[in-house]
């Protein structure tokens, strides 16, 4: 029996899901360096892979505890931009379907920008209903930024296509006759608030990024208005600009 190449065993690899195919253990006992280094590339991808399912199932937690005391439409909320020195600051409620199934999703922090990317066009293919709030920057000088990151959430809440019978929110309370739970870190706890992170960090990060056309020298597309060494030189050398906020330190120095 002619014996299987090393690119063969690669592509079986490819398809096969359990460690218990009988295969895996035939090609355990080929001596060829190759096939051993594709068995150690394809255990490690597994074990990524159960790692995911894991932490996903983790996730769900608040979402099944709700599920089980008879809530159906369960939205989670979260807002970015509260830190930043200029833009707005942007909320996003996101209503996930029951059998949501989506590897990787985790807070917004913990992602990488592409990794953001392809998880917010997977939310929103998968997702029942998503709203989006924002305020901006005069608004959030007049009001203080977390009254302006409780009144985006409110929005975001608002601009739902459907009314949800259970709120998860990140570290925050909102007043509304709908039962909710807040939960601190909810983004790196929740798989809704979780969505909601993603989406907004993605649709404000674009906008900062169509910002820093119109006010080029600050470096928005790379810091989101964030006080990085680049912003705060650009400020220093040219001023402020209409998107700063100016009850924040040091663009009230500037104001």
């Amino acid at each position: 029996m002619k014996k299987e190449s090393i690119q063969e065993i690669k592509a079986a690899l490819a398809t096969i899901t359990t460690k218990d195919d009988v295969r895996i253990q035939q090609w355990r006992k080929d001596e060829r360096s190759g096939v051993q280094l594709a068995l150690a590339q394809w255990e490690r991808k597994c074990q990524k892979l159960e790692k995911e399912l894991a932490h996903l199932e983790e996730m769900q937690h608040f979402e099944r505890k709700a599920r089980a005391q008879g809530h159906r439409l369960i939205a989670g909320i979260d807002e970015v931009g509260r830190g930043p020195l200029a833009g707005p600051v942007v909320a996003a409620a996101v209503i996930l379907p029951e059998k949501f199934q989506l590897l990787g999703i985790n807070d917004s922090k913990q992602l990488s920008a592409k990794k953001r990317d392809e998880l917010y066009e997977e939310i929103q293919n998968q997702a029942i209903s998503i709203g989006i709030g924002m305020v901006d920057h005069n608004t959030i000088d007049e009001i203080n930024i977390y009254q302006a990151s409780k009144l985006a959430m409110g929005i975001a809440l608002e601009d739902l296509c459907f009314v949800p019978d259970y709120l998860l929110i990140d570290a925050m309370e909102l007043n509304v006759s709908i039962p909710q739970e807040s939960l601190i870190k909810g983004d790196a706890r929740s798989v809704s608030i979780a969505a909601a992170s993603i989406v907004a960090k993605v649709i404000r990060d674009r906008l900062m990024e169509d910002y820093a056309r119109m006010f080029p020298g600050y470096g928005f597309e790379k810091n989101a208005g964030y006080g990085t060494k680049e912003h705060l030189l650009g400020i220093e050398k040219q001023g402020i600009c209409t998107i700063h906020r100016k009850t924040f330190a040091p663009i009230k120095d500037y104001c």
